[in-house]
């Protein structure tokens, strides 16, 4: 099983018995109950027409033998048309039903799939590839599509045999025993098959989420893919992963198809035994051959829904082990916990870090006894090397991540006892990479407040500059800026994404400050957006620019999750401390000016 390795379920994963998914997958149609019962009573009408035909030819080859009048021959013909039409219809009108029912759960699941994904916090989609995750929710429920379907189809099938069964018992009972007798042979082979089909099935659905994964990752990287031109490379890998994909499901298709020639075979056994003590029968007069005919006819209408019952269980499989990794994903429990769901009024901004601990993992602490208080409508910018522990406040304090220790607060109340919709609603986030939506500047401005009207957003914009910034764009609020943003510069990005922070009047204001450089008009308009929202907010920088850590009230100096300086820029910058180091190494390149009326350890700071 050298093809499998690599396949390994997600952190979140969990096996489901068959009754427990059936139940799981039947929910799914009790709102649905008349179109479940209509389809039933159309399964019913065919399941006993197509045992209704074997009996009517078996009326006629009797009748046959005492010379009937062509008048009843014709009645007969009249029947089996009036049967065939009518099984026609009724296969029509069920699978009609089916079909609008099909579509309807599998939108549900779809849906409830979907919005277990969003749900979940940041955690989440760090450790578990997205690619991975759109699998289960497009693939995976593709693939449920056919457990509907088999669902159905086992209904008809069964109602069949029984019909069937009955049929047989009345014609000879001696001979429907023998036929009985294969039984057993039936079900051993269903449930082997049954082992083998759901084991390469998982792995099937599983490399299926890589594959998708892979194609994801390559494409949204080919800008950086072609840069370095190793467009080869990212091939290479997709080639991997998709022979991985064709040895597995080469696998799954040789197990599957060996089902149906391996029931074949042993319904030729039974068929050919059938064929000998009904011929024995005939001639010792045990029963006639008109009766002989109709017990050959019906069992092989008999064995056939008997096989498509032993391999539509193997095929189950398929739809249960996507199913599996539905659910799976729909039950997975997020980290982030509230104790309460309290609404939020209008938050003052006051925020509490009272002895936090925070880790990724256990080898991987970052906050420890971590202390910080800052003041409604204070601005506070986080300074220091990477892995300080910057980005993680800011996502603590977003709730996207959980803390194990410690309390953090707003306007004195636990965040984790907020409604994160109507808190997070008064919390204006700006990526270091901006991220927009393929829409126009107008709709990405909007996305803050649904509500505002195109002159709202206009408002809003000229509040910047004098909205200088929008002639710079090819149609101004109506440019379309692409997929993530790819027709506007960097800079353009950051301004509409602070247009939309400012527009939202958020009561907090959280910016992890982009790292590229922009021109200098550039630069000016988003000093100025800031200042327009830092007036109004409590904020909290991760800065990089200069200008951004000279504005702020108050600069913190981290170290390994610790604060070790704060202060303004002058004060902490005539300490010759960490942080005068920082401005060296980070900062002193973006200063206008020369560093020569103050000197800190021999260097000169200006």
């Amino acid at each position: 099983m050298a093809v499998f390795a690599g396949l390994d379920t997600e952190a979140y994963d969990r096996s489901y018995s068959d009754a427990e998914l059936i139940k799981r997958i039947a929910q799914y149609f009790t709102p649905h109950k008349k179109r479940v019962w209509g389809s039933f009573f159309f399964i019913t009408i065919v399941s006993l027409a197509g045992a209704g035909q074997p009996l009517i030819v078996s009326r006629g080859i009797g009748s046959l033998e005492g010379k009937p009048p062509l008048r009843l021959i014709w009645w007969l013909v009249g029947l089996m048309l009036v049967v065939g039409i009518g099984t026609w219809l009724a296969n029509w009108l069920r699978r009609r039903i089916q079909a609008r029912l099909i579509a309807d759960v599998v939108a549900a699941l779809r849906h409830d799939a979907f919005s277990a994904a969003i749900s979940h916090d940041l955690a989440f989609f760090d450790e578990f590839k997205s690619g991975t995750i759109i699998s289960r929710i497009t693939s995976d429920t593709q693939e449920f599509v056919q457990v509907v379907q088999l669902i159905t189809e086992l209904f008809t099938q069964i109602l069949l045999v029984v019909v069937l069964l009955v049929v047989l018992f009345a014609i000879s009972w001696q001979l429907t025993l023998v036929l009985l007798a294969l039984g057993p042979f039936v079900i051993v082979l269903t449930m082997l098959f049954r082992r083998l089909a759901r084991f390469v099935t998982r792995k099937a659905t599983r490399v299926m989420g890589q594959v998708n994964a892979s194609i994801q990752e390559a494409v949204t990287g080919i800008s950086i893919a072609k840069n370095f031109r190793q467009e080869g490379a990212i091939y290479r890998n997709f080639a991997e992963v998709n022979e991985q994909s064709y040895q597995v499901n080469l696998r799954r298709g040789f197990v599957l198809s060996n089902v149906y020639p391996v029931l074949n075979v042993l319904s030729s056994f039974g068929i050919a035994a059938l064929l000998y003590w009904g011929g024995v029968s005939t001639q010792t007069g045990a029963i006639t051959i008109g009766a002989w005919y109709l017990f050959m006819a019906s069992v092989d209408r008999f064995w056939f829904p008997m096989i498509n019952l032993s391999v539509f269980w193997s095929q189950f499989q398929i739809g249960l082990a996507a199913s599996e990794r539905i659910f799976a994903l729909i039950d997975a429990k997020p980290l982030v916990q509230q104790t309460a769901e309290h609404p939020v009024a209008q938050l003052q901004g006051n925020i509490e870090f009272n002895h936090v601990k925070f880790r990724y993992s256990e080898q991987e602490q970052v906050l420890n006894d971590f202390t910080l208080r800052i003041q409604p409508g204070e601005s506070i910018a986080l300074v220091g090397h990477t892995g300080a522990g910057k980005s993680s406040i800011v996502k603590l304090i977003t709730r996207f991540y959980e803390f194990q220790e410690g309390q953090i607060c707003v306007d004195g109340r636990d965040i984790r006892s907020f409604d994160l919709h109507s808190y997070r609603q008064q919390l204006g986030i700006v990526s270091q990479i901006p991220f927009l939506f393929d829409g126009t500047v107008a709709d990405n401005i909007r996305y803050a407040r649904p509500a505002l009207t195109d002159a709202d957003i206009a408002a809003v914009a000229r509040q910047i500059g004098q909205g200088e910034w929008l002639e710079t764009l090819p149609e101004g609020l109506h440019t379309h800026v692409g997929e993530r943003g790819s027709r506007l510069s960097m800079g353009q990005r950051q301004l509409v994404a602070l247009t939309r922070v400012l527009a939202q009047q958020p009561a907090i204001f959280i910016l992890d400050e982009a790292t590229a450089s922009v021109d200098p008009f550039t630069e000016s308009q988003i000093q100025e957006a800031m200042d327009l929202i830092l007036k109004s907010s409590t904020s909290i920088l991760i800065a990089h620019r200069l200008s951004t850590v000279r504005s702020v009230d108050r600069i913190l100096v981290l170290q390994k999750g610790r604060i070790i300086e704060q202060g303004s820029h002058d004060t902490l910058l005539a300490r010759g401390g960490h942080y005068a180091e920082l401005y060296d190494t980070y900062f002193r390149h973006q200063s206008p000016y020369a560093r020569d009326h103050v000197r800190i350890d021999g260097r000169k700071p200006f």
